[in-house]
């Protein structure tokens, strides 16, 4: 019996979300985003299970190295562009696509002299106030790129919603109005949806008569993970790609009144069993998991208690009279939305998937 930690990743889930995204996008094109080692669930895996998809979107340079490494040969888009000067060469060797968003990217571009295009993504700041040109200059900033002769002349024009998973929130709809009128005058693709856009406000990626070469990017819905606070992945129907288990390697009986854990801090209510599951902050499951965050044992529902620790977690089998040592645990899953055991850490599901450390073994199927 393995100690170990499992992450499941489930291949075939991968790929009905994506399909799933392009019903959604109608006659768009679809990115899928594998950036932070595919949402924690292995970048190159991911890629694999998403070769229908029309791009991948990456964080960093080195991703972009790792797929083509890889022998993917998709259209990958660097979401940050390039971080020095010296990055345009690997940008091209590697045929990677830059998204452009600073004056200090426009001018490595205007100074370097390799003739070889370079596919770029213009990206315009409409209110997300992080990365990207003021929507006032962009037809100057436009012009400028256009007219380098080291620029491939198909420039995708971009933006980044800051509350698009907030479907009543008047700030998306400002966001595509703003877009719209900076970019009016202006040939190309449009990439505004993410995964909340996607859902919640499809004008932002409708396929109109003058641009219909649009794109949408997917990042949490290709995981099914829930990008809207109050629902799971499956809510938005969505499936989970990650199934995060262990087993019991312990089962004990704790008197009434004694204490669990470090710092003693839950306190056993009656005689009862405790099991003590091989999984722990050194793996990624969360130390903010609060007592009461639940867990299947032999598909049965149980909770933590006491204090999440580097390599355990105590559980509460009074539901489960039966459980003994190699029980299976699941933590999040299927059966289990991430989107729960977040709630209960005081964070997102995001956060816990991209958490996943080098400890823990990765296994994938089919399903």
């Amino acid at each position: 019996m393995s100690r170990t930690a499992l992450a499941t990743i489930h291949l075939g889930a991968l790929r009905r979300n994506l399909a799933r995204v392009r019903d959604r996008a109608r006659a768009a094109k679809v990115m899928a985003v594998v950036k932070a080692d595919g949402y924690g669930h292995g970048l190159e895996r991911v890629a694999r299970a998403c070769a229908d998809a029309d791009a991948l979107g990456v964080a960093a340079l080195g991703d972009g190295l790792r797929l083509r490494s890889a022998g993917n040969r998709q259209r990958i888009v660097v979401l940050s562009g390039p971080d020095e000067p010296g990055d345009l060469a690997e940008f091209r060797r590697l045929q990677l696509d830059a998204v452009i968003h600073h004056e200090s990217q426009l001018a490595w571009l205007a100074a370097d002299r390799d003739t070889r295009p370079l596919r770029v993504w213009l990206k315009i700041d409409t209110g997300m106030h992080r990365l990207g040109f003021d929507a006032q200059n962009i037809v100057e900033i436009y012009t400028k790129l256009h007219a380098l002769p080291n620029i491939d002349s198909d420039i995708v024009l971009m933006t980044h919603f800051a509350a698009s998973d907030e479907f009543d929130n008047g700030l998306t709809a400002a966001q595509i109005a703003r877009f719209n009128e900076a970019t009016v005058e202006l040939a190309g693709a449009r990439a505004l949806a993410n995964s909340a856009g996607l859902l919640g406000w499809p004008t932002s990626f409708d396929a109109g008569a003058a641009h219909a070469n649009t794109w949408v990017r997917v990042g949490g819905l290709l995981y099914g993970l829930s990008v809207v606070e109050g629902k799971s992945g499956a809510d938005l129907g969505f499936e989970p790609a990650m199934t995060l288990s262990t087993r019991l390697i312990s089962v004990k009986q704790v008197k009434k009144g004694e204490r669990i854990g470090y710092a003693a801090t839950w306190e056993c209510p009656e005689d009862m069993a405790i099991g003590v599951a091989a999984i722990g902050y050194g793996d990624g499951y969360p130390r903010s998991a609060q007592p009461g965050t639940p867990a299947l044992v032999n598909g049965t529902p149980a909770a933590i208690v006491g204090r999440v620790s580097m390599d355990l977690v105590t559980i509460d089998l009074r539901n489960v009279p039966a459980a003994q040592v190699g029980d299976r645990v699941i933590l999040w899953g299927r059966e289990l939305p991430v989107e729960t055991i977040a709630a209960h850490a005081g964070t997102i599901s995001y956060d816990l998937t991209c958490g996943m450390t080098r400890r823990v073994l990765f296994v994938e199927d089919d399903r």
